[in-house]
């Protein structure tokens, strides 16, 4: 990430880090009725609503096949979200044939339609989306075992 330079109001130089642009803002803006909340994960976006992780913003410029809407959801969920998303796939990069992780791909032709669509599902609290994480702290307790 570059930084600029500026000059403090003390008259010292000071670096600053530019912030990445925010990828695939239109989903954020067509959910901001739910007030989702944002998190950085896996050099992504991560997008909370309430105590459930929904999606996942992907826009990597070196990486470029998991790019798009990564939707939260389970495999019991992939027969009926792909009637409604035929382009969607389970995410490359976990290097599983089925992850529970599923990606609206950024190349589709129907990239924003799709998601777009995800999008009234999170709007309409769709069960088949979204997660509640496990917390950090049972992670931890059940690796120490």
């Amino acid at each position: 990430m570059a930084k600029l330079r500026t000059l403090r109001p003390d008259g010292r130089d000071s670096a600053i880090k530019q912030r990445k642009p925010l990828p695939h803002e239109f989903v954020l803006d067509a959910i901001s009725p739910l007030s989702p909340e944002t998190r950085s994960m896996f050099g992504c976006l991560a997008v909370y609503v309430g105590d459930k992780i929904v999606l996942i913003l992907r826009d990597k410029h070196d990486a470029t096949p998991d790019n798009g809407v990564w939707l939260a959801t389970t495999e019991e969920h992939h027969e009926s979200l792909r009637s409604e998303f035929p382009n969607m796939r389970s995410v490359h990069i976990f290097k599983k044939e089925v992850t529970a992780w599923q990606v609206l791909p950024a190349d589709a032709v129907d990239f924003e339609e799709a998601a777009l669509r995800a999008c009234e599902l999170v709007l309409a609290r769709d069960p088949r989306i979204g997660k509640i994480p496990k917390r950090r702290a049972a992670r931890a307790k059940k690796r120490a075992s």
